[in-house]
C-alpha cells in the first residue's frame, strides 16, 4: 500500500491513538511516524512496546512540527488547550483531525485556535473496547468499522479526501456527515445508551431490598450486556454529555417521555400497549440491521467510545 501521508502526527496514546499508531505502522500508511502522549508513563510504555515505525516524542510541539496530518486522540474537553499549544508550531497547509465523539466541541474548541492556512477535518472512529491504555490497541480496531468524516463548510477537498483516505487504509467504512447531524445521531447510539446504562447500575446500587453482591451475582445476561458500558471512564462521559448538552438533553426528553408511557401502559395493565410498543421496537430494529451494513464482531470488540485515561492535557 501506498503511504497516504508522508509525515502523520498522533498525539494521545490510549487505546485509540495507540491502535492508530499499530496500524498506520502494520500497513505503511505513513512514510514517517511521530507520537506523543501527555503523561510521561504512557510515553515510556509506547517506546517500550515498539509499536512499528513511530518515533516517540516528548511533546506534541515537537510532534507536529512538520507534519502534514496530524491526528488528536485526546478526551472531548481537552481540544481547546491542545489546539492552543500545537497551533503555532504547525506548517502552512498542515492538516489537523481528531477523534472524538462530539464534533461540535471539537471545531468550537480548536477552530480559533489553528492557524491561517491549516486545515481542520473533524472525524470520528466508531470503534473501541472497555479497555484503555497504550497495551490496550489492536492493528485492526478500526477494519470493517464506521469512520465518520465532518467537514466544515468551504473545506479544502483536498484535506477531506487525505482523511477520507487515511480512515479507508485503516480498514474504515467512511461516511460523511454534517457536524451538527453528527452529534445528534451520537446523542441517541451512544451518548444516551451510556447514560441509561450508568443510571440503570446506579439504580440498581440503590435498590433497599436487594445488596450489591446479590446483584452482581444473579445478574442475567441482558443487565451484564447492557451495563458493560457503565465500566467507561466516567469523567470522559461526562465532558461528552456536557460538551453535547443539547443533543442529549433533547434525546433524554424523548426517552423519558416514551418510558413514562410504557409505565403508564403496565400501571394500566394495558397488554396490546406493552406489546405494540415491544413489537414496533422488535421489528423496526430487524429491518434496520437488513437494511445497512452491520459489523459482525466480538463481544469484547463492541463500539463504545473509548479514549485514553483522562487527565488534564499537559498535566504530568
Amino acid at each position: 500500500m501506498a503511504p497516504v501521508v508522508n509525515r502523520l502526527a498522533v498525539i494521545g496514546q490510549g487505546l485509540i491513538g495507540s491502535s492508530i499508531t499499530r496500524a498506520v505502522s502494520a500497513n505503511r500508511i505513513a512514510r514517517e511516524l511521530v507520537v506523543t502522549d501527555a503523561v510521561p508513563k504512557v510515553r515510556r510504555t509506547v517506546a517500550e512496546l515498539g509499536l512499528g515505525i513511530a518515533k516517540v516524542v516528548e511533546t506534541s510541539e515537537e510532534a507536529v512540527r512538520d507534519a502534514d496530518l496530524v491526528v488528536a486522540c485526546v478526551p472531548v474537553g481537552q481540544y481547546g488547550a491542545l489546539a492552543q499549544v500545537i497551533g503555532p508550531h504547525l506548517k502552512a497547509g498542515a492538516i489537523v483531525s481528531d477523534v472524538g465523539s462530539v464534533k461540535g466541541a471539537v471545531v468550537r474548541d480548536m477552530l480559533p485556535h489553528l492557524p491561517k492556512g491549516v486545515h481542520l477535518v473533524p472525524a470520528h472512529p466508531l470503534a473501541g473496547t472497555e479497555h484503555s491504555g497504550p497495551e490496550s490497541g489492536l492493528a485492526d480496531l478500526f477494519e470493517n468499522r464506521w469512520c465518520i468524516v465532518t467537514p466544515l463548510e468551504h473545506a479544502d477537498e483536498h484535506s477531506v479526501e487525505t482523511v477520507r483516505a487515511f480512515w479507508r487504509a485503516l480498514g474504515s467504512e467512511v461516511e460523511t456527515m454534517s457536524v451538527e447531524q453528527h452529534d445528534k445521531v451520537l446523542a441517541i447510539t451512544s451518548h444516551l445508551p451510556h447514560l441509561i446504562a450508568f443510571t440503570i447500575f446506579h439504580t440498581g446500587l440503590k435498590h433497599e431490598e436487594t445488596s450489591n453482591s446479590e446483584i452482581m451475582k444473579y445478574s442475567a445476561g441482558g443487565f451484564r450486556d447492557f451495563t458493560r458500558i457503565a465500566s467507561s471512564n466516567p469523567t470522559m462521559w461526562r465532558d461528552i454529555f456536557l460538551n453535547n448538552k443539547e443533543a442529549v438533553l433533547g434525546v433524554l426528553k424523548q426517552f423519558n417521555d416514551d418510558l413514562a408511557d410504557l409505565a403508564h401502559a403496565i400501571e394500566r395493565d394495558d397488554a396490546q400497549k406493552i406489546v405494540d410498543v415491544l413489537s414496533t421496537s422488535r421489528l423496526t430494529r430487524r429491518k434496520v440491521i437488513e437494511k445497512q451494513h452491520i459489523s459482525v464482531i466480538s463481544p469484547k470488540r463492541e463500539y463504545e467510545d473509548a479514549f485514553p485515561i483522562v487527565r488534564p492535557y499537559g498535566d504530568d
